[in-house]
């Protein structure tokens, strides 16, 4: 696995490559900008990772970036590996956090970088902003050697999923989970564990991974938010998302472990 080191100013004694997550408009492109003659705005250091220095900086938008391929961040999961596809998310994060905290929510003054720490300040009534976190609940729901499985209706193609949705003022995590799988397939859970957790920069989002027993109830979708959604057996799974994602490694782990009793049987 890839060491990531967040930092906030390279260290002083680095004499490795460095590397830039180069923003333009609604795009991505990961390499060196001053290769390309190039020129990045206003930059910010995310940190180390396997020794490697990496950067985030913007582009204009009225650039010349010919023969390079920027694309949206999700178009990329495939082209770039995980530890760098996570790096530019991050970095795609914190430019937006960056963008959107120029000015300070309060009073309206120009905000600064405040020293030592992640962070935006304003230097008139001394507000401070960090970077946004959305904590989304995502559940693997299990019976038996079932789980069940919904399409969004706004998923790509015809792909499944388990269920997810963001944490509200004021829940425990549990029950978010609890709230949300109701809400959205009307089945009531019974034994919930906590699985993993996995950030998302869709937009700024932490993926909180559990797993949940049914103890009741038949499936019953949100219209305005589930497409459909059926019990699959471990064996008859539909097309289900790609292994960077915290659903398919969840869905993985169970289906793994009916492969190893299937197998010990």
């Amino acid at each position: 696995m890839a060491a990531f080191v967040s930092l906030l100013e390279p260290p002083s004694d680095h004499d490795g490559p460095h590397t830039w997550v180069c923003l333009r408009g609604g795009e991505v492109w990961v390499g060196d900008p001053a290769a390309h003659g190039l020129e990045l705005g206003e930059l910010q250091f995310l940190g180390l990772l396997d020794g490697v220095a990496w950067w985030v900086g913007e582009l204009d938008e009225a650039s010349a970036v010919e023969g390079l391929r920027f694309a949206p961040l999700r178009e990329l999961l495939g082209p770039l590996d995980e530890a760098s596809w996570a790096m530019a998310g991050r970095g795609v994060q914190l430019a937006d956090w960056v963008r959107t905290h120029r000015f300070c929510g309060r009073c309206g003054t120009p905000t600064e970088a405040a020293p030592g720490e992640r962070a935006r300040r304003c230097p008139a009534c001394r507000l401070q902003v960090f970077p946004r976190l959305a904590p989304v609940v995502i559940t693997l729901i299990t019976r038996g050697d079932e789980t069940l499985l919904a399409r969004g209706v706004n998923f790509p193609g015809h792909m499944f999923s388990c269920v997810a949705g963001f944490v509200e003022p004021g829940e425990t995590l549990e029950e978010a989970v609890r709230r949300e799988v109701r809400e959205e397939v009307g089945v009531q859970l019974g034994r919930i564990s906590y699985r993993s957790s996995q950030p998302w920069p869709f937009p700024h989002s932490l993926m909180i991974g559990f797993q949940a027993e049914w103890a009741g109830g038949d499936i019953v979708c949100q219209a305005s938010e589930i497409a459909e959604a059926h019990w699959y057996r471990w064996d008859e799974l539909p097309a289900i998302p790609g292994p960077i994602s915290i659903a398919r490694q969840m869905i993985d782990a169970w289906v793994g472990g009916h492969v190893a009793a299937t197998a010990s049987s």
